[in-house]
């Protein structure tokens, strides 16, 4: 079950600026992983369940962080049904992230007052979402729309809050572009947490790159 309520989940995501997004089978790494970017600063992680058995490993990499970093707060992304977001949520997801917009995944997140933010890539999406009680909306590809599709967004509906994924880097320029546009916060994977941080399991360089992306984030929005 949940320990943070959707609410809650959404002031950290408002208050950081930014979700790590990770996934990696390896359950020890996995808790490295994790331990360099709470380290870093990071009180949210959305884990990408897209690999063989990826319950396992998140049921794992929550009961650490429950017990070992306090204020962590773990969710899943790159769900695609109702039936896996209720079992996520069984194990203890704090929020859930979804590629497309799909209203039975609402439905058992609003159930449960679990955070959802959907994947939308237009108006008419981003109205249906927030319609169904969604707080914070994924614009994903973030790359494909761009810092300018968030402006246009916001002009007319001020309210909307944003969370672009994919596109977004620890670039300062880059990062300016998004939260200049209006962006509520950044989720942010590969470009955080490469591969080559993975494969020399860099953990002081990842706590090092979190901080400083933080830095900048609060900078910027200062």
């Amino acid at each position: 079950m949940a320990q943070y309520s959707r609410i809650e989940v959404a002031n950290v995501m408002k208050e950081s600026g930014m979700v790590p997004l990770f996934y990696h089978p390896d359950i020890e790494l996995g808790k490295k992983i994790l331990q360099a970017c709470y380290d870093g600063g990071a009180r949210l992680m959305e884990f990408t369940a897209r690999g063989d058995f990826a319950f396992e490993v998140f049921s794992e990499l929550n009961k650490y962080a429950i017990k070992n970093l306090p204020g962590m707060i773990m969710g899943v992304g790159s769900i695609t049904d109702a039936g896996a977001a209720s079992y996520y949520m069984s194990l203890g997801a704090n929020f859930i992230v979804t590629p497309s917009l799909r209203e039975d995944i609402a439905i058992v997140c609003n159930r449960r007052k679990v955070l959802w933010s959907p994947g939308c890539g237009s108006l008419t999406e981003i109205n249906k979402a927030e319609e169904m009680g969604c707080e914070i909306v994924k614009l994903f590809p973030g790359s494909l729309y761009g810092p300018g599709f968030v402006k246009g967004i916001k002009g007319p509906q001020p309210w909307t809050s944003i969370m672009p994924t994919g596109g977004v880097s620890t670039d300062e320029d880059n990062l300016k572009g998004w939260f200049d546009a209006g962006v509520t916060c950044v989720g942010m994977g590969s470009k955080l947490i490469s591969k080559d941080i993975l494969e020399n399991k860099d953990y002081a360089g990842l706590e090092a790159l979190v901080k400083d992306t933080l830095a900048k984030i609060k900078k910027l929005r200062a």
